[in-house]
């Protein structure tokens, strides 16, 4: 079965969110795109699932038309979710949210918004060059200062895009 490799603000996925990633990804990974993340957001009777998905060419809405179409009528087979949820499909964006540590990686020397758990220095929001990732830590630099952040201290991490 393996592990997965997304995270959810640096989380492991809870069994609800390995379960449909688990399920999801082949399905999305044979119409050509890639489980970019997910989110799976419970509050009482009600669920919300946002997929993240991307292309090599980018994602079209019309591609994400498909994905969902494809993706309700597995949940609704495999019965996965049993309260009423929305269901949500798109790209990451421009400003997307980093779900795992390859994406981490994959994202130095870009500008991140880090959104901590607990504070770090005083902090509990940082908007810096991601200038690395080293033992589980993301290394964010903001002017002069260097800041070391675990992952499992990070809610959310996302892209901050750069229009010149």
């Amino acid at each position: 079965m393996g592990v997965s490799p997304f995270f959810v603000g640096w989380r492991k996925l809870n069994r609800k969110e390995l379960q449909v990633e688990q399920l999801l990804k082949p399905t999305i990974e044979a119409m050509g795109f890639v489980l970019w993340g997910l989110e799976y957001l419970a509050q009482g009777r009600q669920a919300q699932l946002r997929i993240y998905i991307d292309g090599p060419e980018g994602v079209s809405v019309d591609d994400c038309a498909k994905v969902s179409r494809q993706v309700s009528g597995l949940l609704d087979v495999e019965e996965v979710i049993s309260v009423r949820y929305t269901l949500e499909v798109s790209s990451p964006g421009i400003d997307r949210i980093l779900f795992s540590a390859p994406q981490f990686e994959a994202s130095v020397g870009q500008t991140v918004d880090v959104r901590l758990n607990f504070p770090f220095e005083g902090r509990k929001k940082i908007v810096g060059l991601l200038a690395g990732v080293e033992d589980m830590e993301a290394v964010v630099r903001l002017d002069d200062q260097e800041f070391l952040l675990p992952l499992e201290n990070i809610r959310r991490a996302r892209i901050v895009p750069h229009f010149d």
